[in-house]
């Protein structure tokens, strides 16, 4: 397990290599975790991004040698697919995490702005995952097309949500479950972001005081009784929920047709026209950022600038692989169009992926825009926030300082008007996003085109 002055040193090591600054270095290792235990030398990101995570191939190689009574810790980049993905592989399932993704339904896009008087807060929600609204939709999908059973359980109690993950585990069945990420703990979130959700983990096993968690990390969480069973009962909508999959072998001829069904859904979704779960969805958040008039629009929220630092954060944290969920996930869906290109055997596809990766390329521009580094406290924020998500792929557990001084910054930036002009800032953000909107929109017509040849 990696120690934070061992992890800070391989930070550095890194700078002294390539000549990077240190959120830059960060960054390396919150994309490329098992670097930090590789004593091999550490992979470039072109061959790193583009090699998949299937068990047994290089990128996979270091992480799989970590293990905890026996499962295996595969890293993965989101909760989703990676937590489908590590229940198949541990059983010894031969599938990538690309392939899975696509399974579910692929990439989708989604832009909800919450104001909360409570707390005189705003909250931005971001969608990169195909009906990024419903927590079981992917799931469901996902295994429904890959041919792989299931079980769930949806327990009102806590009590008796316990006892049955404690039989599922002790069953040696691990768990795919929804825990609030406040109330579970190790994300060292403040109390006003109590209930506002969470993600898919892998209960695996549990001891006498807890359960230990696969969270796409390289080491177990352990989650104490009583806080699991809370952020498990927090949000109603999925309350108590656990899914149990019964593993068996997907034949490349039933992959195919997963793959093909998943990205025939991605491709009609996102051709939709709703402006908050579709492509659409960036169009109106380019307006909104400019619109003065609309009682949504940034200029009315985000008056004075109080707020607007949470916000921009917010833009960096989703689309990049530092936040909690994967990033814009453009990426991973490309490899998963490199693998489809070879399996389905369209050559096409591994054209759109190419066009897929350049639209990854788009977002971290625009995630790296909005939340500038040259200015030096978004530069901590965007250091602090590296640290926090290193800290539970690496140890397993919450940095609180990094946690405490985060939120201490974020909260003093939101109170103050911002190092920069407002308008310009935001119309710069604009600009970019009605960019990535044409692109998306002209990617996925020619994605639905090589899906009907």
């Amino acid at each position: 397990m990696t120690s934070r002055k061992q992890f800070k040193a391989r930070v550095r090591q890194r700078m002294a290599k390539t000549g990077e600054s240190y959120t830059v270095a960060l960054r390396h290792f919150v994309r490329h975790p098992e670097a930090l235990h590789d004593p091999r030398p550490e992979p470039s990101e072109t061959v790193s991004e583009t090699v998949s995570e299937t068990a047994g191939t290089a990128r996979g190689s270091a992480a799989e040698l970590l293990a905890d009574h026996g499962w295996r810790f595969l890293g993965g980049r989101h909760s989703h697919s990676a937590s489908v993905t590590s229940v198949l592989v541990n059983a010894g399932v031969q599938v990538s995490e690309a392939a899975v993704f696509l399974a579910g339904g692929g990439i989708g896009a989604g832009y909800i702005l919450w104001e909360f008087k409570e707390h005189d807060s705003r909250h931005l929600v971001l969608g990169f995952r195909n009906r990024w609204q419903y927590h079981d939709s992917f799931l469901d999908k996902a295994l429904g097309r890959l041919g792989v059973p299931s079980r769930t359980h949806r327990t009102g109690g806590a009590k008796s949500a316990a006892a049955v993950l404690a039989a599922e585990l002790d069953g040696g069945h691990p768990c795919v479950v929804l825990p609030d990420r406040y109330q579970i703990g190790y994300w060292g979130l403040p109390a006003h972001l109590d209930g506002h959700g969470g993600h898919p983990v892998v209960a695996y096993r549990r001891d006498a005081s807890g359960v230990f968690v696969d969270d796409r990390g390289l080491v177990p969480v352990h989650v104490p009784q009583e806080r699991m069973d809370a952020a498990r009962a927090r949000v109603g909508s999925y309350k108590n929920i656990s899914h149990v999959l019964e593993p068996v072998p997907i034949g490349e001829e039933r992959l195919a047709a997963a793959v093909l069904d998943g990205l025939r859904d991605c491709a009609e979704h996102l051709s939709g026209s709703s402006d908050s779960f579709a492509l659409p969805a960036w169009r109106k958040w380019a307006r909104m950022t400019g619109d003065r008039r609309n009682a949504k629009g940034w200029p009315k929220v985000f008056a004075g600038g109080r707020g607007l630092a949470g916000a921009l954060l917010s833009i960096w944290e989703a689309a990049g692989p530092d936040g909690m969920d994967g990033g814009d996930l453009r990426d991973l869906f490309a490899d998963g169009l490199a693998e489809a290109a070879a399996l389905l055997d369209r050559p096409r596809l591994e054209r759109l992926a190419a066009g897929f990766r350049e639209i990854h390329d788009m977002w971290g521009e625009l995630a790296d825009a909005a939340f500038p580094a040259d200015i030096p406290d978004y530069a901590r924020m965007r250091e602090l926030t590296a640290s926090v998500r290193l800290a539970v792929l690496t140890e397993g557990a919450i940095d609180l300082d990094a946690a405490a001084e985060l939120w201490r910054l974020r909260g003093a930036a939101d109170a103050a008007p911002p190092p920069f002009d407002q308008e310009e800032h935001c119309a710069a953000l604009g600009r970019g996003l009605a960019a990535i909107h044409e692109a998306e929109t002209a990617a996925v017509a020619a994605l639905r085109t090589a899906l009907a040849d």
